[in-house]
């Protein structure tokens, strides 16, 4: 059975002292890093996107077949990826980790990482606040090390796609950075990271989810999410960014069923996850992408100005968006989660709610079954109540009385309930191996 090699605990890679570490060239304060010290005529990749389409204009880049530039992107992400993975920049071998999908209607997908617990980054902030200052004496990505970084990813001043392979780094103009995630979950696993040198807390804007929207549409590729954790819904870094990878299946997420609540003028569709174990809204649709972008946006911050944790899904190159309020945190400070949930160790964010379960230990890797996921997962979700309170606050906010007249529901579907899941039981060994 292949094991993750071990290694120490590190903040990041930059900060290796360990002895016989291969030597860096000296600049700066020697560590190659993003301050003032190191930055001066640094240089790295630009993958410059085509610009958002005007509002009236028909918004088709996710719909039409763009071969050059998407199969351009996808080979910069992994072929940046798999540099840094052969330069021993990562923390472990993902590649390793033991991957199957479990049987059952919907193929959650479970994954033995047995070492990410142990290197995991303790959090530096409180859990339960979601709207927190930026602090720059704790871990930020100003302090991640040059190489580590991928490419930078803007809006092209011209309009269409170009790539520079060895751009100046604009400090003045704050960039956005594509760079490793050094304790990859995933093949392909990144963060994009906002307008880095601003120093923006993880907090969601306009600005920023349209860039991740741009990421997603310009990937091009559906096996390539996007996703988003809140303060309190298990982001560990108070520093704005998105994470992505690759996972060539569907997630379990993208296979449940939804009823339409309501189409707005912008031509954005909103609709109620069903027979999912977390309670959620489906964003989809729109006559631009802007508009998508700008609706899902204003829920979040109406999410993080109510001060609701939540998590964000970014689907099928952009055209599906996952939005998922949850109370996980809360329940584990209540006391109110069980002790057999909580020895998983399993911190349920984004990708574990879509349905990749990473699981910590053999034991609950060899049991992995849909009714256990289904269970943890219920645990994450907002009561049927709280969920319509919480619905009512967002539709305030983003209908602001501009709801097409004409928005109608399909036949109504009863929402599964965890009592249809209710125990935790031994997993089938005939399950599907990821390769």
């Amino acid at each position: 059975m292949l094991r993750i090699k071990r290694v120490a605990t590190v903040v990041s890679n930059y900060q290796k002292e360990e002895a016989g570490e291969v030597a860096r060239p000296v600049r700066g304060c020697g560590r190659n890093c993003l301050k003032s010290c190191c930055i001066q005529d640094a240089k790295l990749p630009l993958y410059a996107f085509k610009r958002l389409n005007k509002v009236g204009e028909k918004n088709s880049p996710v719909d039409e077949v763009r071969e050059p530039p998407v199969a351009f992107l996808d080979s910069l992400i992994l072929g940046e990826w798999e540099d840094r993975l052969q330069r021993g920049l990562f923390r472990y071998d993902v590649t390793a980790c033991e991957t199957k999908v479990i049987p059952g209607e919907y193929g959650f997908i479970a994954q033995l990482n047995e070492g990410r617990h142990l290197k995991k980054r303790p959090t530096e902030f409180r859990v339960d606040t979601v709207l927190q200052a930026f602090d720059g004496n704790k871990f930020n990505f100003t302090k991640v090390g040059q190489e580590e970084l991928l490419f930078q990813f803007e809006a092209s001043d011209d309009g269409e796609v170009q790539f520079f392979p060895n751009a100046p780094i604009d400090v003045e103009n704050s960039p956005s950075f594509v760079a490793i995630n050094v304790s990859p979950i995933e093949y392909g696993h990144v963060l994009l990271i906002p307008r880095i040198f601003e120093c923006l807390p993880q907090r969601i804007d306009r600005d920023s989810f349209l860039l991740a929207l741009q990421m997603a549409r310009e990937a091009g590729n559906p096996y390539f999410r996007l996703g988003y954790n809140s303060l309190g819904a298990f982001a560990t870094i108070n520093h704005l960014h998105f994470q992505a990878y690759y996972m060539a299946v569907p997630f379990p997420i993208e296979k449940a069923p939804t009823k339409k609540m309501t189409i707005l003028k912008g031509g954005v569709k909103i609709s109620d996850l069903l027979k999912y174990p977390v309670r959620g809204l489906v964003f989809e649709g729109g006559d631009t992408l802007e508009d998508l972008s700008n609706t899902v946006s204003d829920a979040c911050i109406c999410l993080q100005d109510n001060n609701i944790p939540y998590n964000v899904l970014i689907s099928d190159c952009g055209r599906q968006i996952f939005l998922f309020p949850q109370c996980y945190a809360e329940k584990q400070a209540l006391g109110e989660v069980s002790a057999e949930l909580l020895d998983t160790q399993v911190n349920p964010a984004v990708w574990e709610i879509s349905g990749h379960m990473v699981l910590k230990r053999k034991k609950d890797y060899d049991e992995a079954s849909e009714e256990n996921a289904w269970r943890l997962l219920a645990e994450v979700s907002l009561s049927e109540e709280r969920f319509q309170e919480v619905t009512a606050l967002v539709f305030e906010v983003i209908a602001s009385g501009e709801l097409d007249a004409q928005a109608s529901c399909i036949d109504e579907v009863d929402v599964v309930t965890t009592s249809d899941h209710p125990a935790m039981v031994a997993g089938t060994q005939e399950c599907l191996v990821l390769q």
